[in-house]
């Protein structure tokens, strides 16, 4: 089987109100070209502040870190586990990854991207389902990282849209009032909200999804600013983690960039520091509550022990007007970085980050000392409830005598 190459993507932006042209995408002879619309122009929306200037030229990207793509547009493709779906799907119909350019790879993620970008030519489906089985999702997840069961790839393919990580996904309909799930991926029934669960991969304990709710409920209480989160039940294991959509309120969409695509920054090889994050949100929202927020995850990835701190873990959303903010955290549980260490370093500091890196980050930031101090506690107050919220949610006895251990490490 062979599909015909797609040369040119038409980009547009939703906040929800129906789609704005933003531009055209162009692949001649390997090299990615990008042209704005006059029209979009005019309105001074600058969805890529660092590496997308507003000009009405012709903008050429040989950028091999997005495989030529401007880095806003690479934000909406998958990876991880969405890469690898896309992949084996198209391996079933007989097409090559290596046969697929990153414009044939826009065209599959159409209207259902995270964020308010959409992509022409749509070669996405429109799939509907009735209520979902998530212990019968997290079976065939499995079975395809175990390299089995190519049948069941275009479902979990439409329902993993185009969200990024390496743990299996899937974008939900979620009534909370009645605790009733459908397919997630386009428009939702009424009383629905978009929702995305999480399921184990290959690394994962059975109690990954309960670590990972306690830590959202941690986090909260340390002030950071969280969407919704649930523990669904599992037939095996302690429960599946879902959080509620940051990029939609209602049927408003926001546009989202990550900081690995607005710095280009490449999150597999970590070479950022949290100097460089609260210096980019003080550039983008010129508001020092935003730079706060960014300090709040910092202290807690640091005293939580969340080493997989890397640049797709942090993503600024901007709304209809142009205003840009921090999003809500996610991505939050206990984990190790490369070698163990911070993937995002501290003052310069990866492999122990202590309270006193923490305080010179802050007032380098610009933040009060009495902040800092204020946020570093409330921190350790919120981290110090690990143990009785664990046993209360069903992680394993070694696993919280672990992160207790690595919790109570920096000094």
């Amino acid at each position: 089987m062979s599909i015909a190459p797609v040369t040119q993507i038409k980009v547009g932006l939703d906040f929800g109100s129906g789609s704005i042209d933003v531009g055209r995408l162009a692949l001649r002879e390997r090299t990615i070209y990008f042209e704005y619309e006059p029209e979009f122009l005019s309105r001074g929306l600058n969805i890529s502040p660092l590496h997308l200037p507003l000009k009405p030229e012709l903008q050429q990207f040989d950028n091999k870190l997005f495989e030529g793509l401007p880095s806003a547009f690479n934000d909406s493709l998958p990876d991880g586990w969405g890469r690898l779906l896309f992949d084996r799907a198209m391996r079933a119909q007989g097409i090559l990854p290596q046969e697929l350019s990153p414009l044939d790879r826009l065209a599959y993620t159409g209207r259902t991207g995270m964020g308010a970008l959409t992509y022409e030519p749509d070669f996405t489906s429109d799939v509907t389902a009735p209520d979902i089985n998530l212990d019968h999702l997290a079976q065939q997840a499995h079975a395809v990282l175990q390299g089995q069961s190519d049948d069941v790839l275009e479902g979990l393919l439409a329902l993993n849209g185009s969200s990024a990580g390496a743990r299996p996904k899937a974008l939900i309909g979620f009534d909370e009032k009645h605790n009733r799930i459908v397919h997630g991926a386009s428009t939702l029934p009424k009383n629905y909200a978009p929702w995305l669960v999480k399921f184990a991969n290959a690394q994962d304990g059975i109690d990954a999804g309960a670590t990972e709710y306690v830590y959202a409920l941690m986090a909260r209480e340390a002030g950071i600013d969280m969407m919704p989160c649930h523990l669904f039940d599992a037939q095996n294991g302690a429960g599946y983690f879902a959080t509620k959509r940051s990029d939609r309120d209602g049927t408003a969409r926001l546009h989202t960039h990550t900081a690995c695509g607005l710095l280009h920054s490449d999150f597999r090889t970590p070479s950022l520091d949290y100097q460089d994050l609260l210096a980019l949100t003080h550039h983008l929202t010129r508001d020092m509550r935003e730079v706060e927020k960014m300090f709040r995850i910092a202290a807690f990835n640091v005293l939580a022990h969340n080493r997989d701190d890397h640049t797709k873990n942090f993503t600024f959303l901007m709304d209809a007007n142009g205003s840009w903010r921090v999003s809500p955290a996610y991505d939050l549980t206990f984990s190790s970085g490369p070698s163990g260490e911070q993937s995002t370093m501290v003052m310069g500091e990866g492999k122990a980050p202590s309270l006193t890196h923490l305080q010179a980050l802050g007032k380098e930031a610009g933040l009060a000392k009495p902040k800092i101090l204020s946020v570093i506690n409330q921190t350790q107050t919120a981290l110090s409830h690990w143990e009785s919220l664990a046993k209360t949610h069903g992680v394993r006895a070694a696993n919280i005598r672990l992160i207790k251990n690595r919790m109570g490490a920096v000094q």
